[in-house]
């Protein structure tokens, strides 16, 4: 007879995963409260008064809610043109970087004995990826071309990118050869199987590479600094940077600023304009979201 006390593996291991899964679920709940907490905290900072802030008051929570802090963003017009260009790099350079990478990956998810330079191409891309110019020549580049203080000296620098490339060129590689072959047999071009065969099955990794480019245009703000010698065309990012570093965000510019200031301050404003910032990406996050796994994982699993 089996001793009441004896447990079973199967009833052993179910106890492991039970624990295993209890630690899973602490650990991405700690993690997700390191990534949400300093939002929130900005967010509350940015809609309580300068006074309550001052005091230490506020944490989650605002203290005497007011909406003076983003009132005085909307009367700064440097935020609005940095903005402004942010929107256009963003709207420039995401179509830009998915219709380059896209035709950089499928050609390389060919086989050898269909490209038969494929292998070369491979190093071509993979040796920049792994070996970086400098700063310095890439201003030169940038400067020589003559796009200095132009949206477009923000959007062709980072127009490729050789990780998006290869996480697009094994997602095509994993697809069934199945489909591609039926059309090549219906008489279809390598143009039309890719705009109307494997494009229309590549929504995961498109939209995965496409949220990539979003936050990295969106985000980057030391190109700004560099490629822009008027401040008046900076991206919000870089915009924000000199804000962040300046040592007075409030300074008046006229005598209606004074009534604004008795509830904003250094804090406020920052963290109004920081909340303002990063408000776009968090919208379009969401859309985006249930592609984002599923694309990391199918385009990397085959190689």
């Amino acid at each position: 007879m089996r001793s009441k006390h004896s447990v079973s593996p199967a009833e052993r291991r179910s106890r492991g995963e039970k624990v295993f899964t209890l630690f899973n679920y602490l650990f991405l709940t700690l993690s997700a409260a390191t990534c949400l907490i300093p939002l929130l905290n900005q967010l509350a900072i940015s809609f309580s008064t300068s006074s309550s802030v001052a005091a230490g008051r506020v944490f989650l929570i605002p203290r005497e809610f007011t909406l003076e802090s983003y009132h005085f963003m909307a009367q700064r017009p440097a935020f609005f043109l940095s903005l402004w260009m942010s929107v256009k790099r963003v709207g420039i350079g995401v179509p830009l970087s998915l219709v380059l990478t896209i035709l950089a990956a499928y050609p390389l998810s060919r086989e050898n004995s269909e490209f038969k330079a494929r292998k070369y191409y491979i190093w071509y891309y993979i040796i920049p990826m792994m070996f970086y110019g400098g700063l310095i020549p890439s201003y030169i580049v940038v400067r020589d071309t003559g796009v200095i203080d132009t949206v477009w000296a923000l959007v062709l620098p980072c127009a490729i990118n050789v990780f998006n490339i290869l996480l697009v060129m094994n997602f095509f590689r994993g697809l069934p050869r199945e489909m591609e072959e039926a059309a090549t047999i219906d008489g279809a071009g390598h143009v039309r199987v890719l705009c109307q065969i494997v494009l229309p099955v590549s929504a995961p990794v498109l939209a995965t590479v496409t949220l990539f480019f979003i936050v990295n245009h969106w985000n980057s703000w030391f190109d700004g600094l560099i490629y822009m010698n008027q401040p008046e065309r900076y991206p919000l990012q870089t915009y924000l940077q000199t804000m962040v570093i300046s040592k007075n965000l409030t300074t008046m510019d006229s005598l209606r600023d004074v009534r604004s200031m008795a509830n904003v301050s250094d804090r406020t404003g920052k963290a109004a304009q920081i909340f303002l910032a990063a408000a776009p990406v968090l919208a379009v996050y969401p859309f985006l979201q249930k592609y984002f796994t599923t694309g990391i994982v199918m385009g990397s699993v085959k190689g």
